[in-house]
């Protein structure tokens, strides 16, 4: 009983009676992951939004004499609503900590990414911003998704 007593003083005085936990590695960094994820559902929701403006009134965006590229607005407008869409969900399930959410997020920021490269000519501004945002995006969650473990 002393003994148990001796040990139990011994660890309180190194400050902690209880071992850490193994399997638990979250650290400052997971920081970036709900950065990620939150920069993840807001691109969704903006890429949403752009999309069902691009379908309901398509003389919103000025587009230069060389166009876009392959489909016309209507086209980009459908491809930038689904895109929004999973982005969204995206979202949540990174927080998961689940590889398959991880490589899903890598791939929808990729995929969106190239869809605001192709719709440049419509609206550069946020086209430029939204590519920034998903290239931050797919570092946290390359560099840092594995700190968020389920």
């Amino acid at each position: 009983m002393t003994e148990q007593m001796q040990q139990d003083s011994r660890a309180t005085s190194r400050g902690s009676t209880t071992p850490p936990e193994r399997g638990t590695r979250r650290t400052p960094w997971v920081g970036w992951i709900w950065f990620a994820a939150i920069i993840m559902a807001m691109l969704g929701v903006f890429t949403l939004i752009y999309g069902l403006v691009a379908i309901f009134n398509d003389e919103f965006y000025t587009i230069g004499p060389e166009g876009l590229l392959l489909f016309d607005i209507t086209a980009w407008g459908w491809i930038h609503l689904i895109i929004g869409a999973v982005a969204i969900l995206t979202a949540f399930a990174l927080l998961s900590g689940r590889m398959w959410a991880r490589v899903l997020t890598v791939l929808i920021a990729s995929v969106n990414a190239i869809a605001q490269l192709t719709f440049l000519a419509a609206y550069p501004a946020w086209s430029i911003i939204a590519i920034v945002l998903d290239i931050l995006v797919i570092w946290a969650v390359v560099v840092h998704g594995r700190e968020v473990d389920a």
